[in-house]
């Protein structure tokens, strides 16, 4: 049955809609407010809300971004008694399905609806057929995690992929550029041709033309022979520019030039090549600043970044820190043929406080070297974990006690943020053992992961168990544990 929110102060629009809603498979809830009805919201799923454009705490035209932030958001329409041009484009523009003025039948208005309803089934399936592509491939290239900032990435690479357009990955180092660019290669229609890589910062100055587009024999010292360029190899594939950053200045007037016509002169050569290639360009640094400084082209910037995908560090998601953690642990059991080892409670709490610099490449090195560490221990504990990262962590929780941390809620449960808080921790008859206040986090992590997921698949759960790298018995056990549901029950 479809889910249909009316926000309106008065009864009579959403009563008018009641009986012909059940006829045709749908339910109507209503709210009085917009705040109302974003409660309505986070407390179910729905697949359409009517919002009245003007209300006691608000007009819809503020208030859409609140209601429409991502694919899996209700289709929005905005009623109005007396309709308004202004309002009408800022209501779509800022994402509103459809802006429909009085009068409206309740049976015209049923219609609309379903309209609106089969487009979102439509869009669904295809967004997550699209998903499910992403996450299988990312997933195989080491690429995990459900954070919502990371879902946000896998839209813009779902949507990326199925087209030719340029996309500019953005990221610092360790978040994943190249596997990424690699994984929208193989999920695109070029995956069956080549993914061929440039490192612009290894490119030689004086061979940084040859390499790209070639040279015909005898084009220079050396050039015994012909030899096709890195360009060119591309064809009908994809090109990956890596940090291209560092691409020489007046080379990016050149690339501009093949970017714009896919056409280039080899070294010495008198006929222009054409190639057929997908870009998609990396990099680590402000190519915004770089152009402000004269170092970057502005021309080159745009058509680079058709598709911006800003890749976020590991510490905005700190989240999946554990699921990154048990999927790198099953790849190291697989490649070496060892036993899978276990992750001690403290040991997963030390890795979600820790700031990883270095992003996931950090994160894998630290799981690969505690786990070599370990020896023959089956458990892994905080001593297993280079002496830095204790160090860094010891220093975070020290500071975060005393008041000094600048981000006081990312430390978990043993953080404070008033000093008044401290003390009636502490003030307690029966004050608790760090061992009880850390057993609570991981509790509470492990709950708000969990909601999350079913969130996401919509309680699939052999989707769940793929992501999470749960087996099923061990899920529905935690699923019972925080009473979470699933549509298997």
């Amino acid at each position: 049955m479809a889910e249909i929110l009316v926000i309106d102060q008065e009864r009579v629009f959403s009563d008018s809609l009641q009986e012909l809603a059940a006829v045709d498979g749908m339910r109507i809830t209503r709210a009085e407010s917009i705040r109302d009805g974003i409660d309505c919201c986070l407390a179910q799923a729905y697949d359409v809300v009517l919002l009245k454009n003007k209300l006691g705490d608000g007009v819809a035209s503020e208030a859409i971004p609140l209601f429409v932030k991502g694919e899996y958001s209700p289709e929005l329409i905005v009623f109005a008694e007396e309709g308004d041009p202004d309002e009408a484009e800022q209501v779509l523009t800022k994402g509103a399905w459809d802006y429909i003025i009085y009068p409206y039948s309740p049976k015209s208005m049923m219609e609309l609806l379903g309209r609106a309803i089969r487009y979102r089934e439509e869009k669904r399936g295809k967004t997550e057929e699209r998903h499910t592509a992403v996450f299988a491939e990312l997933q195989s290239e080491g690429i995990v995690g459900s954070s919502s900032i990371l879902q946000s990435c896998l839209n813009i690479v779902a949507k990326a992929a199925q087209s030719d357009a340029n996309i500019l990955i953005t990221g610092e180092s360790g978040t994943g550029k190249e596997l990424f660019a690699s994984a929208i290669h193989k999920i695109s229609p070029r995956a069956n041709k080549k993914f061929v890589i440039v490192d612009c910062a290894a490119l030689p100055s004086e061979l940084v033309e040859s390499i790209l587009f070639g040279h015909e024999k005898g084009a220079f010292t050396g050039a015994a022979r012909s030899k096709s360029g890195l360009v060119e190899q591309a064809h009908n594939g994809t090109l990956f520019l890596d940090e291209v950053g560092e691409l020489p200045l007046d080379l990016q007037k050149k690339f501009l030039r093949v970017l714009q016509e896919r056409i280039f002169l080899p070294v010495g050569g008198t006929e222009q090549i054409r190639s057929n290639f997908r870009l998609i360009a990396a990099t680590n640094k402000d190519l915004d600043q770089l152009q402000k400084n004269g170092a970057f082209r502005e021309d080159l910037l745009y058509r680079l970044k058709t598709f911006h995908l800003e890749l976020p560090p590991l510490r905005t998601r700190a989240s999946d820190i554990t699921e990154l953690a048990y999927y790198f642990r099953s790849l190291y059991s697989q490649r070496n043929k060892e036993k899978e080892k276990n992750f001690s409670p403290d040991f997963l709490m030390v890795l979600k406080q820790y700031n990883w610099p270095g992003n996931v490449r950090e994160l894998f090195q630290a799981l690969e070297r505690s786990i070599t560490a370990a020896g023959d221990h089956d458990t892994l504990y905080p001593l297993h974990l280079p002496t830095s990262i204790r160090v860094a962590v010891t220093r975070q929780v020290l500071d975060a006690r005393q008041g000094r941390a600048e981000e006081p809620g990312e430390v978990m449960a043993v953080r404070c943020r008033e000093p008044e808080a401290a003390a009636n921790f502490f003030a307690a008859d029966n004050p608790p053992t760090l061992q009880e206040v850390r057993q609570q986090a991981i509790e509470s992590e492990e709950k708000r992961y969990l909601q999350r997921l079913m969130e996401f698949t919509r309680g699939d759960i052999k989707k769940s168990c793929r992501i999470s790298q749960l087996s099923r018995s061990r899920l529905y056990d935690l699923l019972k544990k925080y009473q979470l549901t699933s549509k298997n029950g």
